[in-house]
């Protein structure tokens, strides 16, 4: 047969037994316990009482550690996320920055590789500049440089030339690239777009004839 528990005032106290000093409530929990004993009709003070206080206090701190503990817990992955998402956006960023660097030559224009990247975007056929001689230019490759003269340096208001530290600006070098001197004034360009003109000119008394 099973024995009964005995009572709790006759059970040595756990904590003086653990060696532990006991904790004693405070005076809000001790208001609390009388008021609810005067609701029961009972006498106070008494051990039941204080113990069902004292478990409630308990109960209560495991809670708070609870949710203390998921706060923290949430905290510290949405912290993880935040890391794991700049870092991609860096690394993202960190490719762009060098898919451009490739695709752009550092002394005007495109190279192989960013003319392919614009034919695989956008659909653009586009060929690198003329760089040769006038009298060493067919028909077409003085339309093509007239064209590109005029439509950069020909029209009616021009981007920078230079930035503000005095360099020149991509569209100043795109004049490398078509074998022009880089201007960085606009009488400069204004030169290069009027010798453009006469390429084109040029052009239409070579097609007049053919």
């Amino acid at each position: 047969m099973a024995r009964s528990p005995r009572a709790p005032w006759k059970r040595q106290n756990p904590r003086k037994r653990a060696g532990k000093a006991s904790r004693h409530l405070s005076p809000a929990q001790k208001s609390a316990a009388k008021a609810g004993v005067r609701r029961a009709g009972r006498r106070y003070p008494n051990l039941v009482d204080n113990m069902r206080m004292a478990a409630k206090k308990t109960s209560k701190a495991k809670k708070s550690a609870k949710k203390t503990s998921a706060k923290t817990s949430a905290g510290k992955t949405s912290a993880k996320k935040a890391r794991r998402r700049t870092a991609k956006k860096t690394a993202k960023s960190a490719r762009k920055r060098s898919t451009s660097a490739r695709e752009k030559d550092p002394r005007g224009g495109l190279t192989a590789a960013g003319r392919k990247a614009f034919a695989r975007n956008q659909g653009a056929r586009l060929r690198p500049g003329v760089t040769k001689k006038q009298s060493e230019m067919t028909p077409q490759e003085m339309r093509r440089k007239g064209s590109w003269a005029v439509r950069f340096y020909g029209r009616a208001k021009l981007p920078p030339l230079v930035d503000a530290n005095g360099r020149p600006t991509r569209h100043a070098l795109s004049a490398h690239a078509w074998g022009e001197p880089v201007p960085t004034t606009v009488a400069a360009a204004r030169r290069i777009a009027a010798k453009g003109e006469r390429l084109l000119a040029r052009y239409r008394r070579a097609t007049a004839r053919a």
